[in-house]
């Protein structure tokens, strides 16, 4: 079979990843660096923009004063001699007269590098009007011009008008180092922005740093360890309690499987070894007791395996399913199912009890309390089906044994527990019963309970609650 033709060169190499946005220090210096340019292009913009007219509107207010005083002058009649009106003050540079027909009769200084007026006067309506002019000539600077009107000297039928002129030199020279000033302190508060939002953000994760060091410490076989608490109330103590309580939540949850492995197998080791002998015995003299002996094992041992696997399923498994469910009904049933037990089995169900849940499972649990109640009462066990009135339905088994000490009324419900000494007796249980009971209730979010048994009786009462309706 032909290959297809590949060119000689280089072996082909694999691709780099591309490379992953920075760290959060680095982002952070980064977002303060962009605002801090920010601010300073829009509050530098507007310092500019307000300065530069507050300077133009203050010249333009001394040039217009000038130029009053002269129109007042020519109100009076009094036209200075020889057209030379005198230097104006408040750093005014020039003022001028006009007749109606633009020639100037009168002026202050040189006219050289006056700008072209044009049609510069005062609108209908107005006696004044203002502008910026450029430079007359190249090299030459802008001037801000007011033009005031007057009336004429005596004789004159027209109005003149007065020009009054300042060079804007001083104000340029203040745009430009106010502008300067800002470019050149721009780059130094954006780099101490940034230098000090990394700093500030480096401070602040330090903590998440030491937190992330011992989380990647934590193996399978050091689930002691715990991530350093920072303190305070922000949110990285509070990822740090969190994290530890995570942790705390897998040790227990490792420890109870360790043991619960342990326990699984104490309990198959000693069946499986007495259905080995037993059969072992049946193969050099077959009888009919060793069969059924090593049968009853076999069911002891399937027993088991489906206490096992239905406890994994209720660990990992999906949320029950939820439906209406008569608790009474559940209990009567439960009643019926022994039609012959070894003690008397009273039933105590008035009216129906509403719940919420999954009849099977529902039904797996009260069967579970019944069948210890009967392995440990001595004349009686009574199973009640009540509602509590504040959202919740009960079961309740009650026997008269000899009851659980305060000290066990938790435990019992651990798996493989057993408070007497004797686990391999023959008309015991597997010790996975309560405990399967207690997760039933648990997935349905309720719980069960050992309480003890009416005051002046021996004996306990296991309590299962359950909601009386689908919670959201």
């Amino acid at each position: 079979m032909d290959r297809p033709f590949r060119r000689p060169g280089r072996p082909s190499r694999p691709r780099r990843p591309r490379p992953r946005l920075g760290s959060l220090r680095a982002r952070a210096a980064a977002a303060a660096a962009l605002a801090m340019a920010a601010v300073l292009a829009t509050g530098g913009l507007w310092l500019y923009t307000v300065l530069r007219a507050n300077l133009i509107e203050n010249t333009t207010g001394r040039t217009e004063l000038a130029a009053r005083k002269v129109a007042s002058q020519l109100d009076s009649g009094i036209l200075p001699a020889a057209g030379r009106l005198p230097a104006p003050e408040g750093g005014v540079d020039l003022v001028l007269v006009r007749d109606a027909n633009g020639r100037t009769i009168a002026t202050s200084g040189d006219l050289k590098d006056t700008p072209e007026l044009g049609e510069l006067r005062p609108a209908p309506g107005s006696d004044s009007r203002s502008a910026v002019l450029p430079p007359a000539r190249p090299g030459a600077e802008r001037r801000a011009v007011v033009a005031v009107e007057a009336p004429g000297p005596r004789g004159a039928r027209d109005p003149h008008t007065v020009y009054a002129m300042t060079v804007l030199g001083d104000v340029d020279a203040a745009d430009r180092s106010v502008a300067l000033g800002l470019l050149a302190g721009a780059p130094p508060l954006i780099a101490f922005s940034a230098a000090l939002a990394w700093w500030v953000t480096g401070q602040a994760l330090r903590p998440v740093a030491a937190i992330r060091t011992e989380l990647a410490a934590v193996t399978a076989s050091e689930l002691d360890r715990r991530v350093p608490d920072p303190g305070g109330a922000d949110e990285i103590a509070q990822l740090a309690r969190t994290v530890n309580a995570t942790l705390d939540r897998l040790e227990r949850s490792d420890a109870r499987q360790r043991q619960f492995t342990a326990d699984a197998s104490h309990e198959l080791r000693n069946p499986l070894a007495a259905v080995r002998s037993r059969l072992e015995v049946a193969l050099r003299d077959p009888d009919r007791e060793s069969v059924a002996a090593a049968l009853a094992d076999t069911e002891r041992l399937q027993g088991i395996a489906a206490d096992l696997l239905l406890l994994a399923r209720l660990d990992g498994g999906p949320a029950p399913r939820t439906e209406p469910v008569d608790l009474a009904l559940l209990a009567a049933e439960a009643v019926a199912r022994r039609p012959d037990p070894r003690v008397a089995l009273r039933l105590d169900a008035r009216a129906p009890v509403p719940a919420a849940g999954d009849p099977a499972r529902l039904e797996r649990a009260l069967a579970n309390l019944v069948d210890n109640a009967l392995r440990y009462a001595r004349t009686g066990v009574t199973v009640r089906a009540s509602a509590s009135g504040d959202g919740w339905a009960l079961l309740e088994v009650t026997d008269d044994g000899p009851g659980i000490p305060e000290a066990d009324r938790d435990r019992v419900f651990e798996r493989f527990v057993r408070l007497d000494a004797d686990r391999g007796r023959a008309s015991g249980g597997t010790g996975l019963g309560l405990a399967i009971a207690r997760e039933i209730a648990r997935a349905h979010g309720g719980d069960l309970r050992a309480l003890p048994a009416a005051a002046g009786a021996t004996g306990v009462r296991l309590v299962l609650r359950v909601p009386d309706s689908p919670r959201p």
